[in-house]
C-alpha cells in the first residue's frame, strides 16, 4: 500500500495505481477526455494524450497526466490549484479551436463530454484564431463519421482494435492533419468495420454517431395508407429509464409500450417474441448437429455458433470466411419478426406487405445494417423497414412531449407480444444459450427441467466456459461477449482445438445490454451490471420462462409453419452468409 496526499486529504492505495484512480477512489473529481474504463471487464484507455487532466506534484517541475501517472510513497498532489486550473483551460481551449462551433445542430449536443467540459472549466471566448482542419463526412448504413469534430482521444481506437480486434480504425496522417480514420481514408462501408457501435458508445464528442431514422418514421406514421408497427428488443426495457432520469436497471416495460403507443404505432409488439421463435429454430438445429454428432456423422459441424449478433455475423464473415457453415443459419430475432409480420401477421389483419412498415428499437447499431441487407429483401422490400436506438427512441419520446414518468404501465398487442422469459435474457450475455438450453434439455430428454436458471452461464467476464448435463449427455458450452474474445475461441474453432458443442457470441461488452445504442454509460460497469440484473429480473416475473411453451408460438407453428426446421420454416427464418471481400476503394 502506498500512502500520499491529494488536495490536504491523506489516502492509501495500491501499489501501481494512478493518480486519476486514487482521487476518484476518494470522491476527488479529475476532469479527463481520453481516458475510459471498464476496468473490471478489462477495457481501458489511457494514452494520456489530451493533457486535461494534468495535476501538480510537489517537488516536480512539470505538471503529470494523472491517468497515466502512478502514485509514489509520500506524494502530494494537487488537482484544482490556479497553475493546474489555467493549464486545463489553455489545453481545452487549443482543442477547441479546432472544432465546429455548431453545437445546436450536432447530434451529440448536451451529451458531448467537451461540451460538458467547457462548461465546468468557464470556457466562452478561444483566444486561439486560426486554420481549422477540414475532412469529408463519411455516411455508412448504421454509423456518421464526421471528422472534423474528432479531439484525437483515441477512444473508439482502442475498443476497435484493442477490444473488438476489428482494425477498423486507426491514427493517420501527421501534424496538424493527424485523424482516426479507416486505412487510406476508405470509407467505413468498404473497411472491416462490423457496426457494432462500440466507437460510437465511447467517443466524447460528435465525430461517431449513428445514422437517425427517425424522420423516415415519423414520414411513415403520417402516412394513412400504411400500417406501421413496432418491434423492441429485451435490453432496451433495462436501459431506457436513464434517459428519463431513472436509476440504471429500472425496468420501464409497461411504460415503453405505452410511449410507443402514444407515438402512433399501430400494433406495439415484442422483438421477445422473435427471441422465442429464434430458439425453436436454432434449438432445433443444435439437437439435429448433436443427434447426427452422436451417431457418428462425420460431416456434422461442431461447435455450433449462434447468429443472434449482426455485428458478430459481420465480423466472422470477414474474419472468418473459412467457418462460415459453423454457425447456426437461423436468422436473429429482429429478422424472424419482421419476416413473420410480413407474411403470417400481414395476412392476418388484411394488409399488402409493401403498406405494412416495421420498425425496431434495438440497443444495437449494427441492426440498421443487418435490415438493409439484400438476402432479408422480397422484391426489394426489407421484412424490417427502420431500426432505431435506444438513445432515439429517448429523443423521438421527448420530441412528441410525452411525460415517460407519468405514463401507466401497457401491456403489448397480440399474437407477436407474446413471450417467455426466456426471450427476455437474449439482452445478457450468455442469455441466448441458457434460453436455448432451456428448451433443448426438455426437447432432448423428454423430461422437464426442474431449475430454470443455468446460473453457470451467467456473468460479465469476457469468456466462460460451462458443461450442461443433459442427462447423462455433458455439453460443453463456450461464451464470449466482445469482438476479442470472440476472436480467441473462433481461432481454437479453425485450428482444431475447440471441445465445445455450442459457443455463444455477442459482439458488445456485456451483450445487447452495452450495445452501442443504448444510453451512455461513460466508463461505469456498474451500470452494465445494473442492466444484466433488470433483465434477469423480467426473466423471473414472466408465468412462461421457457420458449417452446409460449401459446403464441405453438399456435404460429401449428397455422403456418408447420414445425421448427420445416421448409417454410427454413425459408422464413434462416439465412446464408457470405465472405466479405478484401478490396479496398480509396476515396480522395
Amino acid at each position: 500500500m502506498i500512502k500520499l496526499t491529494i488536495d490536504n486529504k491523506k489516502i492509501e492505495v495500491e501499489k501501481g495505481t494512478t493518480i486519476l484512480k486514487s482521487a476518484r477512489q476518494f470522491g476527488i473529481d479529475i476532469p479527463t477526455l481520453c481516458h475510459f474504463e471498464l476496468g473490471d471487464m478489462g477495457i481501458e484507455n489511457k494514452p494520456g494524450g489530451c493533457r486535461i487532466c494534468v495535476v501538480e506534484i510537489e517537488g516536480r517541475r512539470n505538471l503529470a497526466p494523472s491517468c497515466i501517472t502512478e502514485v509514489q510513497e509520500g506524494m502530494v498532489v494537487n488537482t484544482h490549484n490556479i497553475r493546474v486550473i489555467n493549464a486545463r483551460r489553455t489545453v481545452l481551449e487549443l482543442i477547441i479551436s479546432d472544432h465546429p462551433f455548431d453545437c445546436l445542430v450536432c447530434a451529440k449536443s448536451g451529451q458531448c463530454e467537451l461540451q460538458h467540459l467547457a462548461t465546468q472549466l468557464g470556457i466562452r471566448e478561444i483566444p486561439y484564431k486560426g486554420e481549422q482542419s477540414t475532412y469529408r463526412k463519411d455516411t455508412s448504413p448504421s454509423i456518421i463519421r464526421d471528422i472534423d469534430k474528432c479531439i484525437l482521444c483515441r477512444r473508439c481506437e482502442m475498443m476497435c482494435n484493442q477490444v473488438q480486434t476489428v482494425g477498423a480504425l486507426s491514427a493517420i496522417n501527421r501534424g496538424f492533419m493527424s485523424v482516426v480514420a479507416p486505412a487510406f481514408e476508405m470509407n467505413l462501408e468498404d473497411s472491416p468495420c462490423t457496426y457494432c457501435g462500440q466507437c460510437v458508445s465511447v467517443c466524447p464528442t460528435g465525430a461517431l454517431t449513428e445514422v437517425d431514422h427517425t424522420n423516415e418514421i415519423i414520414r411513415a406514421l403520417s402516412d394513412p395508407s400504411k400500417t406501421v408497427i413496432v418491434q423492441t428488443a429485451p435490453a432496451v426495457r433495462a436501459a431506457l429509464g436513464e434517459e428519463f432520469g431513472m436509476e440504471p436497471g429500472t425496468l420501464v416495460t409497461g411504460k415503453l409500450v405505452a410511449a410507443l403507443r402514444r407515438l402512433g404505432f399501430d400494433y406495439v409488439f415484442d422483438t421477445d417474441f422473435g427471441a422465442d421463435l429464434t430458439i425453436m429454430e436454432e434449438g432445433t438445429e443444435f439437437l439435429n448437429r448433436i443427434k447426427g454428432y452422436m451417431a457418428g456423422d462425420t460431416s456434422v459441424k461442431l461447435p455450433i455458433l449462434t447468429s443472434c449478433c449482426p455485428g458478430w455475423v459481420n465480423f466472422f464473415e470477414h474474419n472468418f470466411p473459412d467457418l462460415l457453415d459453423v454457425p447456426s443459419t437461423a436468422k436473429s430475432p429482429q429478422q424472424m419478426f419482421g419476416a413473420i409480420a410480413k407474411t403470417y401477421f400481414a395476412d392476418k389483419i388484411g394488409v399488402n406487405r409493401n403498406d405494412l412498415v416495421v420498425v425496431s428499437i434495438m440497443p444495437c447499431l449494427a441492426k440498421k445494417y443487418e435490415c438493409q441487407r439484400n438476402e432479408f429483401k422480397v422484391n426489394g422490400n426489407p421484412d424490417v423497414d427502420y431500426s432505431i436506438s435506444t438513445r432515439e427512441l429517448a429523443a423521438f419520446i421527448k420530441l412528441a412531449n410525452i411525460d415517460f414518468l407519468d405514463l401507466p404501465d401497457e401491456d403489448f398487442d397480440d399474437p407477436l407480444g407474446e413471450s417467455s422469459g426466456a426471450g427476455v435474457i437474449f439482452g445478457n450475455t450468455g442469455g441466448v444459450i441458457e434460453a436455448a438450453c432451456r428448451t433443448a434439455y426438455e426437447l432432448y430428454t423428454g423430461k422437464k427441467l426442474e431449475k430454470i436458471e443455468f446460473e453457470q452461464l451467467r456473468g460479465l467476464e469476457g469468456i466462460r466456459s460451462a458443461t450442461i448435463d443433459f442427462d447423462g449427455l455433458p455439453l460443453n458450452i463456450g461464451i464470449a461477449n466482445g469482438l476479442g474474445n470472440a476472436r480467441k475461441l473462433l481461432d481454437e474453432v479453425r485450428a482444431g482445438t475447440s471441445n465445445y458443442h455450442a459457443i455463444e457470441i455477442m459482439a458488445c461488452p456485456g451483450g445487447c445490454i452495452g450495445g452501442g445504442g443504448q444510453p451512455y454509460h461513460h466508463g461505469y460497469s456498474e451500470i452494465l451490471r445494473q442492466r444484466a440484473a433488470a433483465i434477469y429480473t423480467e426473466d423471473e416475473r414472466k408465468t412462461i420462462r421457457k420458449s417452446h411453451e409460449n401459446p403464441s408460438i405453438i399456435r404460429l407453428y401449428s397455422e403456418f409453419l408447420g414445425e421448427p426446421g420445416s421448409k417454410k420454416a427454413h425459408s422464413l427464418l434462416h439465412t446464408h452468409y457470405f465472405p466479405k471481400g478484401n478490396e479496398v476503394t480509396i476515396h480522395r
